[in-house]
């Protein structure tokens, strides 16, 4: 155990430098997290005191979005920039939809890897892999996603919260692209986003570039590229509360429920 962190901490970490899981892991409460982490945690919190919502408000769409997929046939998921392990993580409510779906995470952090590996030691449809997701071509050819994702059937393409750290001069819609072009028709795409929504949105964003070194707010326009060409599922790019909601959601947004917007579409 070190700086909190329970277990054995994995080779390869530098705990001097934050870590994007970690620092979101530490925004929800999370104990595995270091203190450079929990310093932007703090910041972030300062600029947005509904942060912690924001990240929940994230794991609450993913259900609705992953219970949809899985209603309209899809059995196989790749969720990409996964983060650490919490409650009902994407295999989870997949599972609870559809026994027989598979699910490969990918991650680049090291802790995400362990303790995902851990969490999925009983498990033989589903498996964590870790490397970068700018890296589509090796990805799609990794020995696990090819074992359990079938790319001759629709498949379940998640970006949840992860694009936004692609800087522009890094072409996160190409890389988003790539990953769809390798797919057949019938697949859907899953993708939430920082929004450039607000000026405390905007504050936060200069903090997490300059902390963090990624964060980038697009706005709704620029978030709804990544879907060029898909058949949006209704409501489209929304801010999250609002993407099909299980409850009434009361107007006028507040900052933190308009932090982030997303949508789901389906490849024809």
């Amino acid at each position: 155990m070190a700086d909190g962190i329970p277990g054995a901490i994995p080779d390869g970490i530098d705990e001097s430098r934050p870590s994007i899981a970690r620092v979101y892991d530490a925004v929800l409460g999370g104990e595995h997290n270091f203190a450079v982490d929990r310093a932007i945690a703090a910041e972030s919190l300062r600029i947005v005191p509904e942060i912690g919502d924001v990240g929940r408000y994230n794991r609450a769409v993913l259900g609705r979005g992953v219970r949809y997929m899985a209603g309209a046939g899809i059995r196989q998921f790749l969720d990409l920039g996964s983060g650490l392990p919490t409650v009902q993580n994407t295999h989870q409510v997949a599972r609870a939809a559809a026994p027989d779906a598979r699910v490969v995470y990918v991650d680049n952090d090291p802790i995400v890897r362990a303790h995902g590996r851990a969490l999925l030691a009983e498990e033989n449809r589903a498996a964590v892999v870790m490397a970068d997701l700018r890296d589509s071509e090796s990805i799609l050819a990794h020995p696990q996603v090819r074992g359990l994702i079938d790319l001759g059937r629709p498949v379940g393409l998640m970006l949840l919260g992860v694009v936004h750290h692609l800087n522009d001069e890094e072409d996160p819609v190409g890389i988003v692209r790539r990953y769809l072009d390798a797919m057949p028709a019938g697949s859907y795409l899953f993708l939430t986003h920082f929004c450039a929504s607000s000026p405390e949105a905007a504050g936060l964003e200069r903090a997490l570039l300059a902390d963090l070194g990624t964060g980038r707010f697009r706005t709704l326009e620029e978030i709804t590229a990544y879907f060029d060409g898909l058949e949006l599922i209704d409501p489209g790019v929304t801010y999250l509360p609002l993407w099909r909601p299980e409850e009434p959601v009361e107007p006028p947004l507040t900052v933190g429920q308009s932090l982030m917007a997303g949508g789901l579409a389906r490849k024809v």
